[in-house]
């Protein structure tokens, strides 16, 4: 069975299996949200031997999983404004995720400048980072003397500088991430399906023991029974908690970003900064070949029910942090491959600035609904486990521990026999290994005549693509060019030239027919308009 789990046509084989055994079937857990909460949950439950169904109302990791800031930090933030344990606990998962999955989760030196009259100096920045580097086990900072600056970050405003420290951190492909996670779980025994949404809770003597679900494809309603269901749907936490009664936690935090060429702006180091107008801490840093810029934190009005997306007073925003950082970049929107938004569901204190909300994890038990909300992506596998023990009296043959198994499985491709390896760097290997562990032999070695090579100026091959479509239950044309990779965000116009090269694959292996394929490209056109692009260009095409 574990061949053909997430291969084409098994979404709707297992769809109509539960469907058939509705009111026969019980699982222990029902996880409702495939982001990096509850991927987490359904992996550490899976791995305790627990029989678990998650599902998702759009695609796995469609909502903020696939839009975060994409860094596994420590937070060193939330370290100068007193948040020492959630600190402590993200500096050692973040070391922990460094271990397990180098080529996912890699090392990403920061630089912060130090001028003259600025806050903070080097003086009160060394004794962070040294509490920091305490927590780590390890050095990880130092002082850069200013003429030393331009060979980390070129262009870095001089004028007042006396020099910057650098220290480490981390970054990660934050979709991906989710997708390892998913893939560690069922291949232990757990179902995944996305597309599949829960509409409401069942109870049975005023506790919840299952929910209705409904196929969002072809619109069939039907019932899921289990022990306890989690609700790790992020900033919709609110919306299934309302229908018993709860009131709501959620205060939805909107994080913009800008993508522009590396070449537009280099920097071999990510560059922290603070915002002239509000002294916000502001980014740029390398990822993927390209340089990211970010982030907003404001509060998201926008429609739950639609694609978060950029306003003009963000991009706006960001264009002025990064021209006022690097004063002879020039960046202008005609630079800008994308944008993405994404919403933080951080609970809410009443603070008037969305910043100096807490980003800790909540935890609540609406008899048998146990929801989640808040945290940070590095600490997903210890919310997991706090979400399990308070589903633990609903679960009476297991005893939810706190050990510390590997998230991870998998061998590297460095060392068995692989078709035309000779094409791959050292550093590729590292890539495929991370992104896919087990599964990246099985990507190079499956692969046709031409299907090994980067595609434009990524590091995507070809190959990659035909391995998610085989096995990665794509629904969508963005599923694949939005998260089971990062095209849609690295190229242009969402990877428009590119298209035609897919086309064939997605009418190969999903059966697309000419029209479907038609309708899934004006669907996506549409979307990278209107949600990963510019107000003034989505402004421009409706005017059309």
């Amino acid at each position: 069975m574990s061949e053909v789990v997430w291969s084409p046509g098994w979404r709707e084989q297992q769809i109509n299996k539960l469907r058939l055994q509705s009111g026969e079937q019980k699982w222990d857990l029902i996880v409702i949200g495939g982001g990096i909460t509850g991927a987490g949950v359904f992996r550490e439950a899976t791995r305790r031997g627990l029989k678990v169904l998650l599902i998702d109302q759009k695609d796995f990791a469609w909502g903020t999983s696939s839009r975060s800031s994409k860094m596994v930090h420590g937070g060193l933030r939330y370290l100068g404004s007193g948040q020492f344990g959630l600190t402590l606990d993200s500096v050692k998962e973040r070391q922990r995720l460094l271990q397990e999955a180098p080529g996912l989760v890699d090392p990403l030196n920061f630089l912060m400048g130090h001028y003259k009259g600025g806050f903070p100096g080097p003086f009160i920045f060394n004794i962070l980072l040294t509490i920091y580097d305490w927590m780590a086990g390890k050095r990880n900072h130092k002082f850069i003397k200013r003429a030393v600056k331009d060979f980390f970050a070129p262009g870095m405003k001089s004028d007042k500088l006396k020099g910057a420290t650098q220290f480490a951190d981390a970054v990660t492909d934050d979709a991906r991430l989710v997708l390892r996670v998913l893939h560690e779980a069922k291949n232990e025994g757990g179902v995944a399906l996305n597309y599949l949404s829960a509409q409401d809770t069942i109870r049975k003597d005023g506790r919840v023991v299952g929910v209705t679900v409904k196929d969002e494809l072809e619109g069939s309603c039907f019932d899921i029974f289990a022990n306890a269901v989690i609700n790790a749907s992020g900033a919709w936490t609110d919306e299934l908690r309302a229908s018993l009664g709860a009131d709501a936690v959620i205060r939805p935090l909107r994080g913009s970003h800008l993508i522009v060429p590396s070449w537009r702006l280099p920097a071999a180091y990510s560059v922290s900064f603070f915002h002239p107008k509000d002294k916000r801490p502001v980014f740029a840093f390398p990822w993927e070949g390209v340089t990211v810029i970010g982030t907003t934190d404001l509060d998201h009005q926008q429609s739950m029910r639609k694609d978060a997306s950029i306003t003009q007073e963000e991009v706006d925003y960001l264009i002025d942090a990064v021209n006022q950082q690097f004063p002879g970049a020039h960046i202008a929107e005609s630079d800008v491959i994308a944008s993405y938004s994404g919403v933080r569901p951080v609970v809410g204190t009443g603070s008037l600035n969305p910043s100096s909300e807490k980003r800790e994890h909540s935890i609540w038990d609406d008899h048998g609904l146990i929801s989640v909300a808040g945290g940070k992506l590095t600490t997903f596998r210890l919310i997991a486990l706090d979400v399990l023990k308070a589903a633990n009296d609903y679960l009476p043959d297991h005893d939810i521990d706190s050990d510390d198994a590997a998230i991870f499985k998998g061998s590297s491709v460095l060392e068995p026999e692989l078709k035309d390896q000779s094409v791959f760097t050292a550093q590729q290997l590292r890539r495929l290994n991370g992104r896919y562990g087990r599964d990246a032999e099985s990507i190079i070695n499956h692969a046709l005549d031409g299907e090994l090579s980067p595609l434009e100026t990524t590091e995507t091959l070809l190959a990659e693509l035909r391995w998610a479509l085989e096995n990665e239950i794509v629904v969508h044309l963005d599923d694949l060019l939005l998260r089971r990779t990062r095209l849609g965000l690295l190229l242009k116009e969402g990877g428009e030239a590119i298209l035609e090269r897919v086309k064939p694959l997605c009418q190969s292996i999903l059966c697309w027919s000419d029209a479907r394929w038609n309708t899934e490209v004006s669907n996506y056109r549409q979307l990278i308009q209107t949600c990963y692009g510019l107000p003034k260009q989505r402004d421009r095409g409706d005017a059309l």
